[in-house]
């Protein structure tokens, strides 16, 4: 089942916008979740992991403006992530699958109750990515 984002009143395939990133040569995987917006009700959050060597290939905000128009142009404009956060990882089961339920959580600001962490293949990727969020939200 394809995770779905009400955006401005469109709906929105989560693997639609991931795929859009995915196809940028600096990308080597992609998250996005939804997170609560004022004025769209819910905002596009994308997580990104880039290919080894890509990070040191220019300014991050110019790649971030940069993937933000790769979906512009894949998708359109209401595709369009509200943020974007470089990332070193993902919380992942040791089987591989992406805990989104975390992604959500931290999207949202709320870091205080994740649930259980434990069965991730990285715990500490989680503390990573709520200190991303804490530097990306203070500015």
């Amino acid at each position: 089942m394809d995770d779905v984002i009400n955006v401005a009143g469109h709906r929105l395939g989560t693997a639609e916008v991931e795929s859009a990133l995915v196809a940028h040569e600096a990308v080597a995987e992609a998250a996005v979740v939804g997170f609560p917006h004022e004025i769209k009700g819910q905002g596009i959050f994308a997580y990104v992991i880039l290919h080894t060597g890509a990070a040191a290939d220019g300014d991050p905000t110019e790649l971030i403006g940069a993937l933000k128009e790769q979906v512009r142009h894949v998708i359109g404009p209401v595709a369009t992530p509200d943020e974007l956060m470089i990332v070193p990882g993902l919380p992942k089961t040791r089987s591989g699958k992406i805990m989104r339920r975390i992604l959500r959580q931290i999207a949202a600001g709320e870091y205080t109750d994740l649930g259980n962490v434990t069965t991730l293949a990285d715990p500490e990727i989680v503390d990573q990515l709520i200190e991303a969020h804490r530097v990306l939200s203070a500015g």
